[in-house]
């Protein structure tokens, strides 16, 4: 990913990192500075509308409260991309494939994408034959809305 500068402040203990979606400071851990350049890199070099994206998306599921890290909407308000966001230090294994899974299958997006900051997967999923296709890269915003509409 390309390098981005952000707003810092040392002055609390931990250092918190300004949250362009959330309009607020949030504390900087590794995964936190992980899904801040993500999100970044969408807008960016993506061509994510901010105003689509939300960061930590909370809901239910089974009666359980979870959060997504990363859910993209389209201009109807449906969601079409779901990102899950580990620290530079967490392999992305079958436990982090599992939870994406499980999300999307409150969301049924088409897209859904698993991040450690070094390495990206990304995959189409396939409703009807409830198949995840494997994506060489990261799909622009104006790909994966021409796809779903």
């Amino acid at each position: 990913m390309p390098q981005y500068s952000f707003r810092l402040t040392g002055k609390e203990e931990p250092e918190m990192i300004f949250d362009e979606i959330r309009k607020r400071y949030v504390k900087l851990t590794d995964e936190e500075w992980v899904r801040q350049n993500f999100v970044r890199y969408l807008v960016s070099e993506g061509g994510y509308p901010p105003g689509l994206i939300v960061v930590e998306g909370f809901f239910r599921w089974n009666g359980l409260k979870k959060r997504a890290d990363i859910i993209v909407h389209n201009r109807r308000g449906e969601p079409v991309l779901i990102v899950e966001c580990k620290a530079t230090t967490v392999e992305i294994d079958d436990s982090v494939h599992g939870q994406l899974g499980e999300y999307n299958l409150k969301f049924q997006v088409p897209y859904v994408l698993f991040t450690n900051g070094l390495r990206h997967y990304a995959f189409r999923f396939y409703h009807d034959r409830r198949v995840y296709d494997y994506l060489a890269e990261i799909p622009l915003y104006k790909d994966i809305i021409d796809e779903t509409l």
